[in-house]
């Protein structure tokens, strides 16, 4: 079967910009995370919210990829990063809930810190789900509610504020549960906090599951 077409999105404009600055001012930290996360991706790819493109230089042993974006502005930037690359990179506008590709096409999904902006979190886990391969790989690299009390209650003050700024970002999502309970089978997984103290979108998880 073919999952239905992306609703038509409105994009957010000034978010879009904001990010491109940040993509553009990464500390090395962070370009290192990418770096490790995407060059393994291998066979055909799916990027499921690929933003501004801020992964694209790191496709190197990927036969092909289609990365998609719900956010027309977003997209508008990945292109023109994409430019400037000698990538195989497809660039289509969808949304993780609505993949418009047939069951196992791919071998490979990448998703990084997209889980806590999407309208529905398990849809887009069994929409990636379905998508891959049997034994496929599912790359992703996501911030969590923190396991410390102090810490979630921070995220909880912070996220009606958070989700204004960041485009409806949730800095107190559990999205390792949703990715457990999506049938994944985690086979490495490290929590890490590459952002400073106080910052919302800490923990963070990195990590490979497959698709049994």
């Amino acid at each position: 079967m073919t999952a239905g077409q992306a609703r038509p999105q409105r994009g957010h404009r000034w978010f879009a910009a904001c990010w491109q600055w940040m993509v553009d001012h990464e500390p090395r930290n962070i370009k290192k995370l990418r770096e490790e996360l995407v060059t393994p991706a291998s066979g055909r790819v799916l990027e499921v919210g690929c933003g501004n493109g801020g992964n694209f230089p790191f496709y190197t042993a990927a036969a092909s990829v289609v990365a998609i974006d719900p956010d027309p502005y977003m997209l508008e930037r990945a292109r023109h990063r994409l430019a400037s690359l000698d990538r195989p990179v497809e660039i289509r506008q969808a949304a993780a809930e609505e993949l418009p590709f047939e069951d196992a096409s791919f071998d490979t999904v990448v998703c990084t810190a997209v889980l806590c902006t999407v309208r529905d979190p398990a849809r887009s886990l069994a929409e990636m789900r379905r998508v891959l391969v049997p034994g496929g790989r599912y790359i992703f690299f996501e911030h969590v509610r923190d396991n410390n009390r102090v810490g979630a209650l921070w995220q909880n003050l912070m996220s009606p504020i958070w989700r204004w700024l960041g485009a409806g970002c949730r800095p107190n999502q559990d999205t390792q549960r949703f990715i457990e309970a999506a049938g994944f089978r985690i086979q490495e997984l490290e929590r890490l906090n590459p952002s400073p103290p106080g910052d919302p979108t800490r923990p963070c998880i990195k990590g490979l599951a497959l698709r049994d």
